[in-house]
């Protein structure tokens, strides 16, 4: 593990690292803000996966989160959305696809296969860095994102609940099975066979059995991408009836931008530490 920058940010340390990744074939940046407290006990993880076009700086420097994460004793961890590099596949006049769009699956078809791994990145290579390198309690995580990333750690929970504790997201796509930015993506890196988008898609995956205790889900009814990408109110039918538990706090004025985020972000941590413990 390579360190990039490390910085002291209220008394904890913020930090970005990267690594070669076997899952992705190639070298991955990470950031990782450390609370205080992990300086004498292991402190409860808190997974930050990013949205469309983004990296791990996005939230890193936008998200207004190490004040409260300091005082709450929470480890931030915030993975890039893609593999890098110049012999990985691209679309370079497509936002929605390719690098920075890696959607949190594992592809499977011809060349996206080859580097974008990217759920098994997140659930299986990435943990266990961060398990050997930090103080970190693991039996203790949560995991959160905004749009892409709110998709991405939604059925990351719900495929996973015995691993996580709590999930939230900022603006989610809910069902990218059939949402207008998704669905070109998931054809490319997933095949034509809609079954097996099911897998990647929160709404779906509910409908086919998966189960999560509770979702904290916050949305801007001034964001662009509200009717078209996100539709919230799809998952709240989803889980009509399942026994989920489903905070769905719609928003006047606010966009889909971190402004947004940062003005809800102390809201998620501390309903993450509450049930982190």
């Amino acid at each position: 593990m390579k360190i990039i920058s490390q910085n002291t940010a209220f008394g904890g340390m913020q930090g970005v690292f990267a690594h070669d990744s076997k899952a992705c074939k190639g070298k991955m940046t990470f950031a990782v803000y450390v609370p205080p407290q992990a300086t004498s006990e292991p402190r409860p993880v808190l997974w930050y996966l990013s949205g469309l076009t983004c990296t791990h700086a996005n939230v890193m420097e936008k998200g207004e989160y190490r004040r409260l994460a300091s005082e709450l004793g929470l480890i931030v961890v915030c993975p890039d959305t893609s593999p890098r590099g110049a012999d990985v596949a691209d679309e370079l006049t497509n936002w929605q696809m390719g690098k920075g769009a890696g959607f949190y699956l594992d592809a499977t078809q011809a060349p996206w296969a080859e580097h974008y791994q990217m759920y098994s990145y997140i659930t299986e290579e990435l943990p266990a860095l961060i398990r050997e390198q930090f103080r970190a309690d693991m039996d203790r995580q949560g995991i959160f994102g905004h749009s892409m990333g709110g998709h991405g750690a939604m059925t990351i929970a719900l495929k996973n609940p015995e691993r996580f504790r709590s999930c939230s997201a900022f603006a989610p796509i809910v069902a990218p099975s059939s949402a207008d930015w998704s669905v070109g993506a998931f054809e490319k890196y997933l095949g034509s066979d809609k079954a097996v988008w099911r897998k990647y898609d929160a709404c779906a995956l509910v409908e086919d059995g998966a189960r999560f205790p509770e979702f904290l889900i916050d949305q801007g009814k001034a964001d662009g991408f509200l009717e078209n990408g996100l539709r919230p109110w799809l998952f709240e039918e989803a889980v009509n009836g399942t026994g989920i538990g489903l905070t769905l706090r719609m928003h006047e004025r606010y966009d889909h931008s971190y402004y947004f985020i940062s003005t809800f972000m102390d809201d998620h941590l501390r309903w993450h530490a509450e049930r982190l413990g």
